[in-house]
């Protein structure tokens, strides 16, 4: 009897170490998966190139660009304040709006659309700073002359609704990125529209369409100014076309030119070019 209960216990020991064998391989094979932290961080990166669209088109009118503000909005890029709110905090700011701040509820972007904003809001406040390539002076005189950007676009901060003040678009992109940008641009379609609204009591009034729906339209003026219509008390209401970026720059301008162009853009931002109303 004594000899069979050492013979079980041999036994049970065997399968013990089997056990602890079988368990040790699990864990090396778990460790060896794809860790689930990368794929959300790449479905982040995915999500920020089509928050970029929205934020250039619904909120660089006020945040900037880079969203570094402006006399219109605060500075959502690097105030510590905004960088320490959770996602889910930022998404109910951009869902309901800030009365206080005059800034409008943008629920008609839906909670994915404004994930990607947030998403892309991120890429703001982590961005480094990056030196300009090519020639900034020569950039200038084609900013101004052969590509012709100054007929769309300023770069001293007037408001624009044509195309957007690029006088800080740079920070934070790489010269890549840029130069991408001006040789495959998105579609117009991605930009704020403008539009003019003619009241019944014959008042006029311009601006970029913030929001919209079917009984109703938000108007942003020059002056930063929103006005909330209702389209039932409209006499006129007409959107102005918005002309396409060019797509040729790519041919139009050499290598070396889109570098230039591209140091222009950077310089502005850093303070080595003086803006054109400084000359």
């Amino acid at each position: 009897m004594f000899r069979m209960k050492r013979r079980v216990s041999a036994e049970t020991m065997r399968s013990r170490l089997h056990l602890l064998t079988f368990l040790a391989l699990s864990v090396a094979v778990v460790n060896a998966q794809p860790s689930p932290k990368v794929r959300k961080s790449q479905a982040s990166s995915a999500g920020a190139t089509v928050g970029q669209r929205t934020f250039s088109s619904r909120c660089a009118g006020c945040h900037g660009l880079d969203g570094r503000g402006s006399q219109r909005a605060p500075n959502i890029a690097t105030d510590p304040t905004i960088r320490h709110l959770s996602d889910p905090e930022l998404t109910q700011i951009i869902l309901n709006g800030r009365t206080d701040f005059g800034m409008p509820a943008f629920r008609e972007l839906g909670s994915g659309e404004i994930q990607h904003v947030v998403d892309y809001l991120r890429v703001l406040q982590g961005a480094g700073v990056v030196s300009p390539v090519g020639n900034p002076q020569r950039g200038k005189d084609i900013f101004f002359g052969k590509a012709e950007c100054s007929t769309c676009h300023t770069v001293a901060g007037q408001a624009v609704f044509v195309g957007s003040d690029l006088s800080t678009y740079a920070r934070g992109l790489t010269a890549a990125e840029i130069r991408r940008a001006i040789t495959d641009p998105a579609p117009s379609a991605g930009r704020a529209r403008t539009a003019v609204a003619t009241t019944r009591d014959r008042q006029t009034l311009i601006g970029a369409v913030r929001n919209e729906d079917n009984f109703s339209i938000q108007l942003q003026g020059a002056d930063g100014t929103f006005h909330f219509l209702l389209k039932s008390d409209l006499d006129k209401l007409e959107y102005r076309r918005l002309p396409a970026m060019p797509t040729n720059y790519g041919q139009k301008l050499s290598p070396q030119e889109l570098d230039d162009l591209v140091g222009y853009l950077q310089s502005i931002k850093i303070g080595t070019v003086p803006d054109p109303g400084e000359e």
